[in-house]
């Protein structure tokens, strides 16, 4: 396995109850299909050339117990009605040889979509800032986009979140991921 830089990546999310917290996290690595993994977190930098794939196309290349890096966000909590969310925001270079960055956010009483569009403005932003391009993160998501297309530097953004309230159930984790494969 050439463990320099990833071809591919594939995103992820799960959620998990169970009165005990590790337990509501390990159901949430199942939830998602990660939990065979001895996962790595990484810091935010999709490397140039990565292709974000299929999460059923990536699942086939993991190997149980493999060494597996990830970009995740993880929230949890035992307070009943709480908002939980995960997310990683992807922001993808138009140029092939630059690198994109992934970012993550985790939060209370945030939607599902609230916490998305906040992922993915941070991932833009820090893309719009290594790229030189002028980026005000408190102007609306539609401005944003329409800057991007008058730059021309950046393709597009995404993002994967989970979102949950919590159960009397004990506690409740939710998570997303940005897993790398090579």
């Amino acid at each position: 396995m050439n463990m320099n830089v990833p071809r591919g990546v594939f995103l992820t999310k799960g959620v998990g109850i169970h009165k005990e917290e590790l337990h509501s996290f390990e159901l949430a690595l199942r939830d998602a299909a990660i939990e065979k993994c001895n996962l790595v977190q990484v810091s935010s930098i999709l490397p140039p050339g990565c292709r974000i794939v299929p999460r059923n196309e990536g699942l086939k290349v993991l190997k149980p117990g493999a060494i597996t890096f990830c970009v995740m966000s993880r929230c949890s909590s035992n307070e009943p009605r709480r908002l939980l969310a995960a997310s990683i925001g992807c922001a993808i270079p138009a140029e092939k040889n630059t690198y994109g960055y992934i970012s993550e956010h985790h939060a209370y009483g945030q939607t599902e979509r609230q916490a998305g569009d906040y992922a993915e403005d941070l991932a833009a932003a820090m893309l719009a800032s290594t790229l030189g391009i002028d980026f005000n993160v408190d102007e609306s998501w539609d401005e944003k986009k329409e800057l991007f297309k008058i730059s021309g530097k950046i393709v597009g953004t995404r993002n994967i979140t989970q979102s949950s309230i919590v159960k009397n159930q004990g506690y409740t984790t939710v998570l997303a991921a940005a897993v790398f494969i090579f």
